[in-house]
């Protein structure tokens, strides 16, 4: 294979070469990713080990979904008021915090239950502060022709993390205990504030309104009027609220009689994603990212459905892998049209919004799929939620034209988001 053809498949590396925050940011996401999927997967364990039952591990969904909502909708019009550098730095070390006191809790001769359901209430509050600063600054830093290679980029920092970090946590709990996962969860998030620290300021704009009740339903009514940015919402939390079955894999992983693959579960959609991600050079070329949208979210579904039918656990592995690639795939067409449709005032309260659309839909997963494993059996958990999700996956597809027909070179809030950067319009675009 040429060189050239050899690079037209691999990562578009632009956004790393042309901005300094993107970089800061992308080492900073790789290592907080890392030490927070330690954490994310040392805490249902720990919460499994001390009850011994899927709906208590399923309730963490629960606890976390009513701070996620609130703090989510309040950050992301907090992102378009303050500066987003400091609501940032200042929610990652919050998230140090944290982690810190799980890892002072796990070290008790006796752990206590109840501070894992605080902390995890707790985290998914900082967590709806935080990202929405986040993900409005990345339309900021980086050009407008490269915010899909800036997704993928970022999809992919975030796949390293959620391979390494659940492949080592199986193997640190099991051989060294709680305590040493969640304290590499601190040293993580020691390090990624140091890296915040060197940001440059992101403040806002200099007739920003204060953080209230009507500029997030300004937000809102936006968000409705546009059935593009609509769609995205809906499907990805249709197919995260049928289709995320991750709190239960303990169980299935206990059917299987495959306890020593449990970590590998954890990793199998991260590793399919990955590949998707490492390949992605194509992506920047797509215009029609309301289908990858679609397709992406009805791959993921199929999978899932698949990986309960299967019984041995290599195919769940596989097909688990499968659904990571469909989900990288929805999830690069849902950041490319978010950044490149949204006005720079509305941003932080949009992003709010996205944040409630792809973290509501897995915590309501979660306690689908305990509620479910209890009811029916882990097995039908599983199948029944994929074909539910490629079920609503195709009526919204159905109902939301615009959202498959979407097209980034003549869509009139892509072109006029490109113009307000004082970028050219793209050849073809309608005068």
């Amino acid at each position: 294979m040429s060189r050239s053809r050899f690079a037209s498949v691999l990562p578009d590396l632009s956004p790393l070469r042309s901005s300094r925050d993107f970089r800061l940011l992308f080492y900073q996401g790789t290592v907080t990713f890392f030490g927070s999927f330690m954490a994310m997967i040392a805490l249902p364990l720990q919460i499994k080990h001390l009850t011994d039952s899927p709906l208590a591990v399923g309730a963490m969904g629960a606890v976390e979904l009513l701070p996620l909502v609130v703090f989510g909708l309040y950050g992301g019009a907090l992102a378009d008021a303050v500066d987003r550098r400091r609501l940032i730095l200042l929610t990652e070390a919050g998230l140090g915090v944290l982690a810190l006191v799980l890892l002072v809790n796990s070290a008790l001769p006796r752990p206590m239950l109840w501070p894992l359901y605080v902390v995890a209430a707790c985290v998914s509050a900082l967590t709806g502060l935080q990202r929405p600063a986040m993900d409005s600054l990345m339309a900021r830093i980086v050009p407008h022709d490269q915010l899909t290679a800036a997704a993928a980029l970022n999809g992919l920092r975030y796949q390293l993390g959620a391979i390494a970090g659940p492949a080592a946590a199986g193997l640190v709990v099991a051989y060294a205990g709680y305590a040493s996962a969640y304290a590499v969860t601190v040293t993580g998030f020691s390090v990624s504030v140091l890296l915040c620290l060197r940001l440059r300021p992101a403040p806002p704009a200099h007739d920003a309104e204060r953080p209230s009740l009507r500029g997030i339903a300004e937000g809102a009514r936006y968000a409705w009027s546009r059935p593009v940015l609509l769609g995205t919402y809906a499907v990805d939390l249709a197919a995260m609220f049928f289709a995320f079955p991750n709190a239960i894999f303990p169980f299935l992983a206990d059917e299987l009689d495959a306890v020593w693959a449990l970590g590998l579960m954890y990793a199998a959609g991260a590793v399919g994603s990955l590949l998707l991600g490492l390949t992605s050079s194509w992506a920047s070329r797509v215009r029609r990212h309301g289908l990858l949208v679609v397709c992406g979210a009805g791959v993921w579904g199929l999978a899932i459905a698949a990986a309960g039918w299967s019984r041995n656990i290599w195919l769940v592995l596989l097909c688990l892998a499968v659904a990571g690639a469909g989900d990288m795939l929805s999830g690069l067409g849902r950041a490319t049209i978010w950044n490149q449709t949204i006005p720079e005032e509305l941003r932080g309260r949009l992003a709010g919004i996205e944040v409630l659309s792809y973290t509501v839909g897995p915590q309501l997963g979660q306690v689908r799929a305990g509620t479910m494993a209890g009811w029916t059996g882990t097995r039908a958990a599983f199948w029944s939620g994929g074909l539910a999700c490629v079920a609503s996956v195709a009526v919204l597809a159905a109902l939301l034209p615009k959202l498959v027909s979407y097209d980034a070179d003549t869509d009139e809030d892509a072109l006029r988001q490109r113009a307000a950067k004082g970028e050219p319009q793209p050849s073809g675009a309608p005068a």
